[in-house]
């Protein structure tokens, strides 16, 4: 840091960098098997080009495999856990709001995506990840009752959230 950056206040003091920091951060990645058959869709575009020109063929396989990895690197959710903050996708809310976070796991996960799922929740749910994790929203000005997301950790998730409650494998509620 130079001296001129110092007098000017520019530098951010340590505390304000460490509360910005994350606690938790996970990439909702997709499965192998989606890489597989997007390279796959992606080659595939090219077989209408390959009558007209190898080479033009050949190019367009590259560019629409491309475009096919290019699209699942971006599509890919963030879920994020910072000093007061929960980021799942695009939607964040302050930890304050958040009662009840509990994880589940195998049939306690296909009970909270089926018979159990409340369609007002937020939801951003990866169908190639089993484990889920279920947050109550008690701010009263939020109609929203829960959210709901996918992580292939659910007990660094928990932790992060400094919830105490164990990984369900047979269905619960909030009720």
């Amino acid at each position: 840091m130079s001296d001129e950056s110092a007098k000017n206040g520019e530098a951010s003091s340590p505390s304000v960098d460490s509360e910005t920091a994350p606690i938790y951060t996970e990439k909702l990645w997709p499965a192998w098997w989606l890489w597989v058959a997007g390279v796959m869709l992606g080659a595939s575009i090219s077989l209408i080009f390959f009558p007209i020109s190898i080479t033009f063929g050949v190019l367009t396989v590259f560019i629409g495999i491309g475009l096919v990895i290019f699209g699942l690197v971006i599509t890919t959710p963030t879920l994020e856990v910072t000093p007061g903050w929960l980021r799942v996708g695009r939607a964040r809310i302050q930890t304050v709001h958040l009662g009840r976070v509990v994880a589940h796991r195998g049939d306690a996960a296909r009970e909270q995506l089926g018979p159990g799922f409340d369609a007002s929740s937020y939801q951003c749910i990866r169908g190639w990840i089993d484990p889920v994790i279920t947050a109550q929203i008690i701010d009263p000005k939020d109609a929203t009752p829960y959210w709901i997301f996918s992580t292939r950790k659910p007990n660094a998730v928990l932790s992060a959230l400094g919830s105490a409650e164990p990984v369900q494998e047979h269905g619960v509620s909030f009720e």
